[in-house]
């Protein structure tokens, strides 16, 4: 029987700590490192390792996974923090975090000067919190097709399906896509709701009216109950979903043609402005209603 890979996450965040106990789960040996210790801590209890710095933890790893807030994160982690140094050769990167279409190819051209020997692949996930939790994110991998028979027991520990969408890059432009029609949903309902205030609807009565319809897709339908119970704790917290309608309208070369999503964007960052940031993206919707 081949050796179970043997595998480091770096970052352990909301997603990062579900991502990393579903690998334990799986019975991968795995590694961990945070900025802060507790959730690293935690994880030990469950049977992770924990490593004291970036190095430590990836310098034995047959993969490593990223999972931070933002490219410049990544890079310092990469570079300053030392993890692209000590990392064997052979060993594959699966950077997970949504850094967009520019912050991605930063970190290919890093991977290529300094670490050829290193395997990129660029492989953010669809899904909240929830979806983490149950292993049932979407993987939308690119990278070197012979990578893919041995990152996939990773991968199939962390989501249901995973969709391979060509080389380096092609990943994360996939999540902007995915993304911006999440953003559009959440601004569908927050709207729609809204606007049955407006009119003097009862809420409970247009939510019971959108319950069930073919029009609702699951997500739309979880996002729906937890407005029902005025539930805005973070799954997919505002400010992040800001951050990525931005990374798909910095993707692009002329983002003026995206009018929608540009209005969406200044609604957003006043929300943010206002405190609204830390909260789940169905927030919009209790702002809306006024």
């Amino acid at each position: 029987m081949a050796q179970a890979q043997r595998v480091a996450v770096v970052g352990l965040g909301g997603m990062g700590r579900r991502m990393a106990a579903r690998i334990l789960q799986a019975g991968l040996p795995t590694m961990v490192w945070n900025r802060s210790p507790e959730p690293a801590r935690r994880l030990g209890e469950q049977g992770a390792q924990v490593a004291d710095a970036v190095p430590d933890a990836v310098r034995a790893a047959d993969v490593v996974i990223t999972m931070v807030t933002d490219a410049d994160a990544v890079y310092s982690i990469a570079t300053d923090q030392g993890m692209l140094a000590a990392m064997p050769d052979g060993a594959i990167w699966a950077q997970m975090s949504t850094i967009g279409v520019a912050g991605t190819e930063r970190i290919a051209r890093l991977v290529s000067e300094q670490r050829p020997g290193v395997v990129l692949l660029d492989a953010p996930v669809a899904g909240s919190l929830g979806p983490a939790e149950q292993g049932k994110l979407a993987v939308l991998a690119s990278g070197p097709e012979e990578a893919r028979e041995r990152i996939a027991p990773v991968f199939e520990a962390v989501g249901q399906r995973t969709v391979w969408a060509g080389p380096v890059g092609a990943g994360s432009r996939m999540k902007l896509v995915n993304n911006l029609l999440l953003a559009f949903l959440n601004e569908g309902i927050a709207e729609s709701l809204a606007l049955g205030r407006a009119l003097g609807l009862d809420r409970s009565a247009v939510l019971d009216a959108f319950r069930g319809s073919p029009i609702v897709a699951p997500w739309a339908a979880e996002k729906l109950e937890r407005i029902g119970r005025d539930d805005y704790s973070p799954q997919y917290p505002l400010r992040l979903a800001l951050k990525d309608v931005r990374l798909a309208l910095d993707g692009v070369p002329d983002a003026s043609r995206f009018t929608v999503a540009e209005r969406l964007g200044v609604e957003w960052q006043q929300l943010v402005d206002r405190g609204l940031g830390d909260e789940d993206l169905t927030v919009v919707t209790r702002a809306l209603e006024g």
